[in-house]
């Protein structure tokens, strides 16, 4: 069996979410144009305190503005896992992807 995603609960694992600003775009060139696939935004959590929370958006959702920490809320909410290797040690990266960020 494949673990494909995990779905958190939103509320103990990241609290209140507050808009932190924008992150990278991710864009790649499709039939000779420039095409958006997905963006990135920062966020706060007042549970995770130790870093900004990064949420992928994928490009149907559209770019999103916000006031900065102004509070926002996750729709379909998924958490993915990457691994990587430094060395001879093995780490997991985790990706929080979602399908929408609206005001909360």
């Amino acid at each position: 069996m494949e673990l494909k995603y995990v779905i958190p609960n939103m509320e103990k694992t990241f609290g209140n979410l507050e808009y932190a600003g924008e992150g990278k775009v991710e864009q790649r060139r499709i039939n000779g144009r420039m095409t958006t696939l997905a963006r990135s935004y920062n966020l706060y959590s007042d549970i995770q305190r130790a870093d900004d929370i990064e949420v992928i958006l994928p490009q149907e959702a559209g770019e999103k503005f916000f006031e900065h920490e102004e509070k926002v809320k996750l729709v379909n909410a998924k958490i993915t896992a990457e691994g990587y290797k430094i060395g001879d040690r093995g780490f997991t990266k985790y990706i929080l992807h979602a399908d929408d960020m609206v005001k909360a």
